[in-house]
């Protein structure tokens, strides 16, 4: 399976987040500090709370449920440390980004 186009780049402004469901999987688009663009699995991975729900400070992503805090740059938890989100690779084509989501598996923390 190849990229898909989720969105353009004008549709991801820096210091945002949005959900999109892309060939069966939530996933969520940040445009961190500084313009990187990222695609994580779309549910927090502690109770499958949808995370554009919760906020983004251009650094972390904030699950609203129980406040549990991811870094923006690698899914990486921050709070707490011992959990993470699934990365989907990505690629900017001129004015598109696209996803792949073949062989990515979302994430599942202890609760």
């Amino acid at each position: 399976m190849s990229f898909t186009k989720v969105c353009t780049v004008d549709d991801l402004w820096e210091g945002e987040m949005e959900a999109f469901s892309v060939n069966g999987h939530e996933v969520l688009l940040v445009c961190a500090e500084g313009g990187a663009v990222k695609a994580f699995q779309g549910m927090c991975p502690h109770q499958d709370i949808s995370l554009a729900e919760g906020k983004f400070d251009g650094e972390k992503i904030i699950c609203r449920a129980h406040l549990w805090q991811f870094a923006a740059c690698n899914g990486k938890g921050i709070n707490p440390a011992d959990c993470a989100l699934a990365e989907y690779p990505v690629q900017v084509d001129g004015d598109d980004i696209l996803v792949k989501t073949e062989g990515v598996t979302p994430l599942f923390a202890h609760t």
